[in-house]
């Protein structure tokens, strides 16, 4: 249910962005306001406190933001809050982000290897995901797990290209089970 209430409210903001040609400047206030969230869980607690009533939660969505986003989002959020859906504010503005990054061909990479990659090998990376995918800007988001011995795993959205050296020897394991011996 909160991933249709994401959804729903999210391509009702990017639907907004596009038809008011908007998209770049909410995609902007829209991290903005992300972070702050993130960064400020008060805030989403009071939002989420029902013994406040809904004027007090506007009030306190004007005071903090009209300074620093346009009138649209901060109107957004306080439709949010109207139809009570504050506490699904964080993964509604999320698929916002995302869905602007695919509109604009932005790919968030994930990749995992076991040591830390040089520059080289990062940039090697980049050209390599760039060739083979359809984004034109990459953001790279590297990690290590010392558990894969060797090789990486590279996640883009809900694709994954595993050439570790665990998951191979995984594979092999497997299918030295499954052999019959006769």
């Amino acid at each position: 249910m909160a991933k249709l209430v994401s959804k729903t409210y999210g391509e009702a903001l990017f639907e907004l962005a596009c038809e008011e040609n908007k998209t770049d400047v909410l995609f902007e206030e829209v991290k903005a306001v992300s972070e702050a969230l993130k960064d400020n869980k008060d805030f989403l607690n009071f939002l989420n406190n029902p013994k406040i009533n809904v004027e007090e939660k506007h009030q306190l969505v004007e005071d903090v933001f009209k300074q620093f986003v346009s009138a649209d989002l901060i109107g957004f959020i306080r439709l949010i809050i109207e139809k009570n859906r504050q506490n699904e504010l964080e993964a509604i503005l999320e698929y916002f982000i995302a869905q602007v990054k695919e509109y604009k061909n932005i790919g968030v990479v994930y990749v995992t290897t076991p040591v830390e990659l040089n520059d080289k090998q990062k940039e090697n990376v980049v050209n390599k995901v760039l060739e083979t995918t359809k984004y034109e800007t990459l953001e790279m988001n590297y990690s290590i797990d010392e558990t894969l011995l060797g090789g990486m795993v590279i996640r883009i959205g809900d694709r994954v290209v595993d050439s570790s050296i665990k998951t191979k020897l995984e594979d092999m394991t497997r299918e030295l089970y499954n052999l019959r011996v006769e």
